[in-house]
């Protein structure tokens, strides 16, 4: 009897739910949540519960001690500084280049470059807060690289993070708006609108990062996550949002 109540313990525990909890930059809204559903089909007693906001905040919400045990950012610069700051539990990894567009629900957009959105039949310009979201930065860089912020400055208005930028965008809030790629893909086709892709030579390259916190260091389920989540089906995932494959560590 004692045998088999331990046996039964056992088998339980083998069955019980592991859980972690990611903190993860907003254009992998649709990206990661597809990684996420195909992670459970392999793994379905571990439960993964995802918090999307922007990188920056994200970054100063693990430095306050929230209760994240995985970073995915969308640039890989903040999981580098938390890592240089002891906050990590693992080395920092790329795992995709994001590209950035102009997009609207209501014009057709697709032949534009930056230069249109000067334009007077634009009233308001949608991007993400360039303090601390990286689209809403590298939107900024392009602006001013092509010689229009001062021309487009006070048009703008600022999301959050990129997912409220692209619904700035989708309601009227703004005519068009600078979003990430991953986004618009993610889109219903009958929502996806128009757009046109800004050259990734007017800004810098968004490279994005992940990483297990601190926190996520002795939780082996986020160790399991990472390696799913850098795997070949991920990798399918995150290409059929636009995502490319990042660059090579130099020396390899």
């Amino acid at each position: 009897m004692i045998r088999r109540s331990w046996m039964l313990l056992i088998l339980a525990l083998a069955g019980a739910t592991r859980a972690i909890t990611i903190a993860a930059a907003a254009d992998l809204q649709y990206a990661l949540n597809e990684v996420v559903s195909a992670y459970g089909k392999v793994h379905p007693n571990d439960s993964v519960s995802v918090v999307y906001g922007s990188s920056g905040k994200l970054d100063a919400q693990i430095r306050q001690g929230a209760p994240y045990d995985m970073f995915f950012s969308a640039d890989i610069a903040f999981p580098q500084a938390l890592s240089k700051d002891g906050l990590a539990g693992s080395a920092v990894e790329p795992y995709a280049v994001g590209r950035l567009l102009i997009w609207s629900s209501e014009r057709d957009v697709s032949r534009w470059t930056l230069s249109d959105l000067a334009g007077t039949s634009v009233g308001k310009v949608a991007i993400a807060n360039p303090e601390h979201a990286p689209y809403g930065k590298c939107a900024e860089e392009a602006l001013r690289k092509s010689g229009v912020w001062e021309k487009v400055e006070s048009k703008l208005v600022y999301g959050e993070n990129i997912a409220q930028t692209l619904q700035f965008a989708q309601t009227g809030a703004a005519q068009v708006g600078l979003v990430a790629q991953s986004l618009v893909l993610g889109l219903d086709s009958t929502r996806r609108g128009t757009w046109s892709l800004i050259p990734d030579s007017l800004h810098s390259p968004l490279v994005q990062g992940w990483v297990i916190t601190a926190r996520g260091a002795k939780n082996d389920m986020a160790r399991r996550f990472a390696e799913f989540a850098t795997g070949s089906q991920a990798k399918r995932i995150l290409s059929k949002y636009g995502f490319s494959a990042p660059p090579p560590p130099l020396g390899k």
